[in-house]
């Protein structure tokens, strides 16, 4: 029943009976006492909409906070190298996060050679991002309780509003090293963070992959590519042409020329690739 609205009156019948105990004294009480509990549930009703609500969307601000995790220099440019354009093009901040530094000969005592570690620089100038390396070894990833510490302080410690990781089930030891250490950060997070899944020459690396969410990467293609050329010492001819028959198809089921999908974890907070579309946080 609205507060506002009224009972029609009724002229009394000449046979109708009074209801006996009940005095006009206590009707009018009983009367102010209803009053009173419509006006408080008026209040409280006003706010209750005016206090925040649980939030489907991350706290407003004007710059996001992206990290993408990979196995290798490489694999977030190949995967997810058109979004991570898309993203810095509209001024958010991206960090690509390579769990080894790809070199193979590396060990705990020999550092690893400087010339994929430049490769990636070089790939994240042209993409607007920054890199950083969670310090495993190239074709050793190691996953205990000390590496799960380890990679989650260092991935949390970004602060992100959404991470970008490889999909678990894959062909390679360390890109399914690196979604299991992104899940166990999204976890000791208390999902705080959207997790998104990504895809790597599908069929060669990654399999059964079902996507949730594609992106339009048909614009930001050509520095996409240029990115992965970046990184000239992994046959990147090869690689990249395959990887691009993996976007073409996807832009098929998607409508696009080219995109890229994604897997969002359920239970993530909100839905970040909405920002490419202009939804987000509405």
């Amino acid at each position: 029943m609205n507060a506002n609205s009224q009972s029609r009156d009724r002229s009394p019948s000449s046979n109708s009976t009074s209801v006996p105990g009940i005095s006009r004294r206590t009707l009018l009480g009983q009367t102010g006492l209803l009053g009173a509990s419509l006006l408080v549930a008026d209040a409280s009703a006003a706010a209750a909409e005016e206090s925040p609500r649980p939030a489907d969307n991350p706290p407003a601000r004007k710059k996001l906070k992206i990290v993408v995790a990979g196995g290798h220099p490489g694999d977030p440019e190949y995967g997810c190298g058109g979004v991570v354009a898309r993203f810095t093009d509209l001024g958010h901040e991206v960090v690509l996060l390579y769990l080894n530094e790809g070199d193979p000969a590396a060990t705990t005592t020999r550092p690893a050679s400087e010339v994929r570690v430049k490769e990636a620089a070089k790939a994240c100038e042209i993409l607007k991002a920054r890199p950083l390396f969670a310090g495993q070894i190239d074709g050793h990833a190691i996953i205990d309780n000390a590496h799960y510490d380890e990679f989650g302080k260092l991935l949390l410690a970004e602060a992100p509003d959404a991470v970008f990781t490889q999909w678990p089930i894959d062909n390679h030891r360390d890109h399914r090293a690196t979604a299991l250490l992104a899940y166990d950060a999204w976890k000791q997070s208390g999902h705080k963070f959207a997790l998104y899944y990504y895809e790597v020459s599908n069929g060669e690396d990654t399999l059964q992959f079902a996507p949730t969410h594609y992106a339009d990467i048909s614009d930001v293609e050509p520095r996409k590519q240029a990115a992965c050329y970046a990184h000239a010492s992994q046959a990147p001819g090869r690689f990249y042409r395959l990887q691009d028959q993996v976007a073409a198809f996807r832009g098929l089921e998607s409508g696009y020329k080219r995109a890229e999908a994604f897997i969002l974890k359920r239970q993530s907070p909100f839905d970040v690739l909405a920002e490419l579309t202009g939804e987000f946080g509405r």
